[in-house]
């Protein structure tokens, strides 16, 4: 039996949670999220919490139920606490700014590169340096932080670009100066 799939969800008394065969949408006090699940996974919704259950023991159905219920659990975290990448930024002149919601990132480029948020995301300063990416889908926080990330991504020799909060750059040695060249 899978270890994360055999887990019960526990959903918290503010959110509401509903199961309509294959669709599951789940709304809470930070708004609503609606997916569609794999077919062949069982969902039911009792006392509380819901359970994910497989209909056989073959393969991928092994592989879909860890999956299916780390899916549902992540929208009921969304809806109830929301998701936050944080990222920082390295580098001489580097900087970010926002202009209403849009994040405006100078990073050394001939001009400054701007990024939209798409609805359910936001973006936080704490100061030119640190930004965070904010939101109730976990898929979608992470991936507009890689987005923000690739558009200047740390480089070895110096450490310069944008990086997540807390990741480590594998730094490299630069060029050895030639000995005893005349």
């Amino acid at each position: 039996m899978s270890r994360i799939g055999r887990l019960p969800i526990t959903i918290p008394p503010n959110v509401d949670v509903t199961i309509d065969g294959r669709h599951v949408t789940v709304k809470g006090p930070k708004g609503t999220l609606s997916r569609s699940l794999h077919p062949d996974m069982a969902i039911s919704q009792d006392d509380g919490a819901i359970t994910v259950t497989r209909p056989t023991e073959q393969k991928t159905h092994k592989q879909l139920h860890g999956l299916t219920r780390t899916l549902v659990n992540n929208m009921v975290v969304g809806v109830t606490d929301g998701y936050r990448k944080g990222l920082e930024i390295t580098g001489v002149g580097y900087r970010a700014a926002l202009n209403g919601n849009r994040l405006t990132l100078n990073l050394g480029y001939s001009h400054p590169v701007e990024i939209d948020p798409p609805d359910g995301i936001s973006f936080e300063l704490e100061n030119p340096t640190r930004l965070a990416v904010v939101g109730i889908d976990k898929e979608l926080v992470g991936q507009i932080a890689a987005q923000v990330r690739s558009t200047r991504k740390p480089e070895p020799y110096k450490g310069k670009g944008v990086r997540y909060a807390g990741e480590k750059i594998r730094r490299k040695a630069g060029k050895a100066g030639k000995i005893g060249a005349k």
